[in-house]
């Protein structure tokens, strides 16, 4: 029962990137090519309503669910490792036909051809923690 509210919401999660046809690997394959805007209009909603919402926690200093408060750290404005850091995972994207998310969703839907997808994701997870430590962060 602890975990019940994380399984609502990647069920719900779930629900909204099939309907929106955001797992599709032909969508995705559409954005990368430039053939239709479906995927940056989804973006788009993703990115302007995440600005909204941490605006609203920003302004009434919103907490966690364990009562401690939200903080938003000052990034480093490096703008070469914004756009290899881009240009690495948008590489991943287009090669995969997938992204972190709807990878997972499209591994519940039973296309396990994803599966192997998902473990080098979680390679490149791996090997990210081994040497993050030799990056210029």
């Amino acid at each position: 029962m602890k975990f019940i509210k994380y399984l609502i919401v990647g069920t719900l999660f779930g629900i909204v990137m099939s309907k929106s046809e955001a797992i599709s690997w032909y969508r995705i394959q559409e954005m990368f090519r430039f053939q239709s805007f479906h995927m940056y209009g989804i973006i788009g909603v993703a990115v302007f309503s995440s600005a909204i919402i941490v605006a609203l926690i920003k302004k009434f200093n919103v907490h966690d669910m364990a009562g401690n408060p939200i903080l938003f750290f000052p990034k480093n404005k490096s703008t070469v490792r914004y756009l290899l850091g881009g240009i690495l995972f948008g590489l991943g994207w287009a090669l995969s036909g997938t992204c972190p998310g709807p990878m997972v969703v499209n591994i519940g839907y039973g296309f396990m051809s994803f599966g192997v997808i998902f473990i080098f994701a979680l390679f490149g997870t791996f090997l990210y923690g081994v040497v993050k430590d030799k990056l210029p962060h």
